[in-house]
């Protein structure tokens, strides 16, 4: 772990260096200056030595100007080191992320890779900086201040050993406590991000049932949560300081009273006994800087475990040694192909999408093979892997036995980026995002012309409302495509997909929001104008496929037919159930009853 993230340093180890360097140079002006104060009281004012006091009085005025630049630049050199780190974190993070399959991301819940690229590194940022300044400082401090004290007058030194060894007794047993209950907080603020997120992502459907005060409870039930384990700890971080000023008082007085019998018998001098008083307090604070240090690490160490699983995590599909980098057509092949999600006890997220019951072999022995070119129709049940399917045609996921082939090559074999180019998928809740829509289609092709961007547009019946709009294609889109309706973004992210000019288009159920005449539209638009690209139409409604080359059936994770739509109404009882229910019991919502 902390290899992972010393490599995170990077451009910023100087700063990191210096840090300590400066901060080192600081503590040792600050533990002369009582020393010099000391000679001032005893070899100027109690000698009566006017020169003295000047000369001293100079050299300390030097030494705090010294000590106070050292700290300045200290100070500076270690918020550049710790928001340097921090920001390497993230950046690495983030990067790391988007190399991720999706059985890597299937492992995190937004709300924990969000929670870890801002509270965590944040705790790590405030760890680093107390490390390389605060974590040098103190145990310095409290040891020079320690000899100079043992130097000044070893028998009232005992005293103030025996109080430093009292005080580090109970803070180590206050910080123990409090630090268990740290180490679960931080696990608690994914709670906290999941509900915020997920209630704001779906703002729109909490008002509609008009569920506001139930989101409410949630959310403060969970910050109740948070606030109640925060103030179990403080409640113990607070002994600290009352545990802290008695110590220094009954050092105080009892260094007082001993250091008056000792100046007294003169073995001890006034300006001994005012270092001495400088050198204990010193220690003691330096003792309270390396608890809260130490509170502080114990904190990050969850959140350092946290970031280091993202930054350690490897990608399940990475590109072969060699890859291929151009699919000559758009054939599929299908080879005995069996696929089960690998991390099925976290894959809420790929159960979303494919409708898949994790644990269980979501595709058994699917054999086919698609011609390039072909209109290709794919129908089933709810859960019976049609999602699945199409993820693995663009390497989404990896099978686990049997091979997909595109353009007659097992996808394993080509370059990623290349493969995913080329086989363009449209889902159903495909996502726009904030800027123009010319800067949506741009996705698809970042050097499109605003023709070929219009051109994609008319083929996906989008440029029927873009047309409409006041600004055209200059027309900003909001965040997550909320100022457009959910026909219009399919739309637009089909023309999106058009634009890449892929070898193979898989539409997963991504006309499900456009009426039956538009769909119908844009399935003669693609007939027409790119009868070279292999077409997938993942669809519930029979509309949708019936006019396919062919139709694949699905059910349970296998095929069960594929053949045309007249065929498959004879000869394929899955299908002619299907038909049937759309066609004769008002299934179809876009199909009036007779």
């Amino acid at each position: 772990m902390i290899k992972t993230l010393a490599a995170q340093i990077k451009q910023y180890k100087i700063s990191t260096l210096l840090t300590p360097l400066f901060t080192i140079l600081e503590v040792v002006m600050e533990v002369l200056i009582p020393f010099v104060t000391a000679a001032i009281i005893d070899k100027g004012i109690n000698a009566g030595d006017i020169s003295k006091v000047y000369l001293y009085g100079g050299i300390m005025i030097i030494m705090a100007f010294l000590s106070l630049t050292f700290g300045v630049l200290a100070g500076k050199f270690a918020a550049n080191a710790s928001s340097g780190f921090a920001c390497n974190l993230r950046d690495s993070m983030f990067a790391n992320i988007q190399t991720f399959s999706f059985s890597n991301i299937d492992k995190y819940s937004t709300a924990g890779l969000i929670t870890r690229m801002t509270t965590d590194v944040t705790n790590l940022q405030n760890s680093f900086q107390m490390i390389i300044r605060i974590a040098v400082r103190a145990p310095i401090m409290m040891i020079s201040s320690v000899i100079m004290c043992i130097i000044i007058n070893p028998r009232i030194s005992l005293i103030f050993l025996g109080a430093l060894v009292a005080l580090g007794a109970v803070l180590t047993l206050i910080l123990t406590k409090a630090t268990k209950i740290f180490n679960k907080v931080f696990t608690k603020y994914d709670d906290l991000n999941a509900s915020v997120q997920e209630n704001i992502s779906a703002i729109r459907v909490v008002k509609g049932f008009v569920r506001e005060e139930h989101e409410n409870e949630k959310f403060v039930s969970t910050s109740g949560n948070l606030y109640k384990m925060f103030v179990n700890a403080e409640k113990i971080i607070s002994w600290n300081q009352p545990v802290m000023m008695f110590v220094i008082y009954a050092c105080i007085l009892l260094v007082s009273w001993f250091g008056a019998q000792f100046i007294v018998s003169d073995t001890l001098t006034t300006g001994e006994l005012t270092s001495l008083f400088s050198y204990i307090m010193q220690a003691l604070m330096s003792l309270m800087m390396l608890s809260m240090i130490f509170v502080m690490i114990s904190m990050s160490v969850a959140s350092a475990k946290r970031i280091c699983e993202v930054l350690n995590e490897k990608s399940d599909i990475t590109n072969p040694e060699d890859p291929i980098k151009v699919i000559p057509d758009g054939s599929i092949d299908f080879n005995k192909v069996c696929f089960t999600y690998k991390h099925s006890e976290q894959n809420s997220a790929a159960k979303a999408n494919s409708d898949a019951e994790g644990g269980e072999e979501i595709l058994t022995d699917i054999d086919l093979h698609i011609n390039a070119g072909e209109t290709i129709g794919i129908i089933g049940g709810t859960g019976c892997g049609k999602s699945t399917f199409a993820s693995l045609i663009s390497r989404l996921y990896d099978v686990d036995r049997g091979s997909v082939c595109v353009g007659g090559t097992d996808v394993r074999k080509y370059d990623l980026e290349m493969l995913r180019d080329q086989v363009a998928v449209v889902l159903q809740k495909n996502v726009l995002f904030s800027g123009t829509i010319l800067d949506n289609l741009r996705w698809g092709n970042e050097n499109a012309t605003e023709e070929q961007c219009a051109e994609a547009c008319r083929l996906a019946c989008a440029d029927e409302f873009i047309e409409k709009m006041p600004d055209g294609y200059n027309t900003m889109i909001e965040q997550g495509g909320t100022n457009v309706s959910g026909g219009q973004k399919q739309r637009l992210c089909i023309a999106r997909a058009l634009l890449k000019s892929p070898k193979v288009l898989i539409l997963d159920d991504s006309t499900s929001a456009v009426d039956t005449a538009t769909d119908a539209k844009i399935r003669q638009a693609f007939a027409e104008k790119i009868p070279g690209t292999t077409k997938l139409i993942i669809a519930q409604r029979i509309s949708s496929v019936k006019d396919a080359d062919r139709i694949i059936v699905m059910d349970d994770g296998r095929v069960c037919g594929f053949d045309t739509h007249d065929n498959l109404l004879k000869n394929n009882d899955i299908y002619r159930e299907i038909y049937t229910l759309q066609t004769q019991s008002g299934g179809d919502f876009d199909k009036p009853n007779d």
